[in-house]
């Protein structure tokens, strides 16, 4: 009679855990969900039929292993008749379900079945599937009967990291591309060059490792006063900075996300943000130099030269390595914030303007970035730049990435380009999340709070329809000059993070800004379960 009742409290207990409909905490929220009542209990004797989900059975598995000590079984026949969790491909002619995104999930009290048309799809399931577990660690988890129907609004939902004025371990991009699976976004852009630092290794040019990875110093604070004014004493800490990837990092990290779904965009500045290549290769600029790579933050006046034919071979075997090792559509080539002064007074960039019968330097630029992009285009991959390339006229084939507003991209998607907004309100990172900055760590300015990033929607209405459907998408940037270590890089992403997750996956009417903090207050257990370095104030103060 004792053991009844202890079985009995014990799954009381586990009931209360369980997440509700009311408590439950998907993010981002999907498009369909019903809860039908009742509880699927997951223990050591669940079989997970795994059919062609091989991976995502096995980071299903791996999971309950490694945060409740459960160990499931993998099976690849038929489901059995109760505690199961089973992967199935749709056999369906509806468009929204051939989406490699969709899926659908089923919770029963006698197992989950998990649909889908490709493996993105069954990836994202078990990352719903995952957020709503019991935080409490037992073995045997009650999860909450339901069925969802899901699919992405948008299909360019990405992050991005500047790995350049603040280098990150290869294990610390991998946690980091970890949060962008957990609130399924698809891309990661890896900013890996810059003035302040290159950091990725290219086999032809051995100095870009050696020299242009390092600098000598760092300056200490903001080298502006509270008002934007330069100031005249500036400090550095006197102390030599660099890092680097190498090809077999490189590969690695592109494997483990492409695992995860998510495809990486690597970025290699150009014809601007090339003071540390220079400082290797000085040759390929307008002055022959000499140059160090940038110690303080900014824009350096030295860049590529556009008359120099060497400089475009020079980069052209820069991104023949590049594309070896990043198999995704997108190449991004910069193209923000060159400054024309080095190329205004240049021989061989007058005579090149002349030779092409352009207008100034800014269609000088037009002439550098089309010139790249015929050759990656010749490569079967496309570039995606700044809203700069916008200057002087557009590329043929380029997509325009806007971050200086949202003109830029609006301006593209009327002339019929792709366009990824990321306009620095709301989207970029590194501003301050909350008004009051008393206790706050040092941000490089601005203000974008968490609703701010809930409630953008990157298709502007001033677009026709025809139009809109040119805005890929969004992503959020963080830049970090003034980011140092990981757990700022946590404190400034998440939860903003999450917050554009659903912004981009969720259709504008199943959206609740208020619901979503009920939820995110739930979901900020899980990231406390993951020691995740977020801004709790900017979730209890909501």
């Amino acid at each position: 009679m004792k053991i009844r009742i202890s079985i009995a409290l014990f799954f009381l207990i586990q009931v209360c855990f369980a997440q509700t409909s009311e408590q439950a905490s998907i993010i981002p929220q999907p498009n369909y969900v019903s809860f039908t009542g009742g509880a699927f209990a997951l223990s050591d004797t669940t079989i997970i039929v795994a059919g062609e989900n091989v991976f995502e059975a096995n980071y299903l598995k791996n999971y309950l292993k490694e945060n409740y000590g459960i160990e499931v079984i993998i099976d690849s026949h038929y489901p059995p008749f109760k505690n199961f969790i089973s992967f199935l491909s749709i056999l369906s002619s509806n468009p929204s379900e051939l989406d490699p995104e969709y899926y659908d999930l089923k919770i029963t009290k006698k197992g989950v079945t998990i649909k889908s048309n490709a493996a993105a799809g069954s990836f994202y399931a078990v990352q719903s599937l995952i957020q709503l577990l019991p935080l409490e660690k037992s073995r045997r988890l009650l999860v909450p009967c339901l069925q969802v129907f899901d699919a992405p609004r948008y299909k360019w939902r990405g992050m991005h990291l500047d790995c350049s004025r603040h280098f990150f371990t290869k294990e610390e991009v991998k946690k980091y591309i970890d949060y962008l699976a957990m609130y399924k976004m698809n891309t990661f852009h890896w900013h890996l060059t810059d003035d302040q630092g290159w950091r990725i290794e290219i086999k032809k040019y051995p100095l870009l490792t050696q020299v242009s990875s390092q600098r000598k110093e760092t300056i200490i604070g903001k080298p502006v006063d509270s008002r934007g004014k330069p100031l005249k004493d500036v400090k550095y800490d006197n102390t030599p900075y660099g890092g680097f990837y190498s090809q077999d990092d490189i590969r690695e990290i592109v494997a483990y996300a492409g695992k995860q779904h998510i495809t990486i965009v690597p970025e290699i500045e150009m014809p601007g943000h090339s003071l540390a290549a220079l400082a290797a290769y000085p040759q390929y600029s307008c002055t022959g130099g000499p140059f160090e790579t940038y110690t303080t933050w900014g824009v350096s006046d030295d860049v590529y030269c556009a008359g120099n034919d060497s400089a475009y071979a020079f980069l052209e075997n820069i991104l023949t390595e590049v594309m070896d090792l990043f198999p995704g559509q997108y190449i991004h080539i910069g193209g923000d914030e060159c400054p024309k002064v080095r190329w205004e007074k240049c021989p061989k960039c007058q005579q090149r303007i002349k030779d092409e019968k352009l207008k100034d330097e800014h269609q000088l630029q037009s002439y550098f970035i089309t010139r790249i992009e015929k050759f990656i285009n010749s490569k079967g991959r496309k570039i995606i730049g700044w809203d700069e390339i916008l200057e002087g006229g557009l590329a043929p084939n380029a997509s325009v990435m806007s971050w200086r507003g949202t003109q830029g991209g609006i301006a593209a998607a009327k002339q019929e380009h792709y366009v990824v907004m990321s306009p620095g309100k709301p989207c970029y990172f590194d501003h301050y999340q909350v008004k009051d900055r008393t206790n706050e760590p040092i941000a490089i300015g601005g203000f974008n709070p968490v609703d701010s990033v809930y409630n953008y929607d990157p298709a502007p209405k001033s677009l026709e329809p025809f139009e809109q459907k040119y805005i890929l998408g969004a992503q959020g940037n963080v830049w970090t000059e003034y980011i140092v270590d990981f757990r700022h890089l946590e404190y400034m992403s998440m939860p903003r993070m999450a917050a554009l997750s659903e912004a981009l996956w969720t259709k504008p009417e199943n959206k609740d800004y208020k619901k979503f903090i009920a939820r995110l207050k739930i979901h900020s257990k899980l990231l406390d379960r993951m020691n995740v370095n977020y801004a709790k104030h900017v979730i209890t103060q909501n």
